[in-house]
């Protein structure tokens, strides 16, 4: 399906990363959908995630990467990053898998906090009538777990995650699911876009034909933001974008 949203026109002037100054760009058509990751763009889940990731290491004999690395798995599917970044086969990364989500569900799934000014505009957007879904590569259940914890998954339409056995994980297949979901619903998918901290974010969506606005606050590098729609580096320039 092809979103006529990917070919929206941005009023977007230069970028000066040196004094950290990101004019924000003007939308000139409203979105029908919009679809939200939810590490590092709805709530900042780092600090439960890593310390999550270190006692599985240890329980597992892996070497715990240091402060940096971890953030890496932040995202992407955690049996990606078994894979890619341990190198563990298949079969390790699985058993990896299973200990981290036991650590994981007893310590970590809520140790997170909503980024400041987030839930507002999940608000607006809901009374405004745009239909708003979660697309995570978190487990599903573990997504609607941490949206209710916080009282905000009233709000989505849709929340689409990984399926447990992680068969179903990667981004796309993720924003596909939703977008299923969301026209079985009778949702206008004429111009939906993608609120997402990540690369595999913008490349996700992509496959949808599906822009991406790209948003600072997470754990997401400069270097991830090739092919966004616009980068913005606060709720007021996303609420600009998605409001206008």
């Amino acid at each position: 399906m092809r979103h006529p949203g990917a070919a929206m026109m941005l009023s977007v002037v230069a970028y000066d990363r040196e004094v950290m100054t990101i004019p924000t760009p003007t939308v000139t058509r409203t979105w029908t959908c919009i679809l939200f990751d939810l590490d590092g763009t709805i709530t900042d889940s780092a600090g439960g995630i890593t310390k999550t990731l270190v006692s599985a290491f240890i329980e597992l004999g892996i070497p715990v990467p240091d402060a940096d690395q971890l953030l890496s798995y932040v995202g992407p599917p955690i049996l990606d990053a078994f894979r890619d970044i341990n190198g563990l086969n298949p079969e390790q990364a699985l058993e990896a898998l299973a200990v981290y989500r036991v650590h994981y569900q007893r310590d970590g799934e809520l140790d997170s906090a909503v980024f400041p000014g987030i839930a507002g505009l999940i608000k607006d957007l809901h009374r405004a009538g745009i239909p708003l879904a979660v697309a995570t590569s978190k487990p599903e259940l573990a997504a609607r777990r941490i949206l209710d914890h916080f009282g905000l998954a009233q709000y989505f339409d849709v929340i689409s995650g990984a399926s447990e056995d992680e068969s179903l994980s990667a981004k796309a297949d993720v924003i596909t699911q939703a977008l299923e979901r969301l026209g079985e619903a009778g949702t206008d998918l004429t111009h939906v876009v993608m609120v997402g901290d990540r690369g595999h974010d913008i490349v996700g969506a992509a496959a949808s034909d599906i822009p991406t606005i790209m948003v600072e606050w997470g754990y997401g590098s400069p270097a991830e933001s090739k092919g966004a729609l616009a980068i913005v580096h606060s709720v007021d320039q996303l609420r600009s974008l998605l409001l206008s």
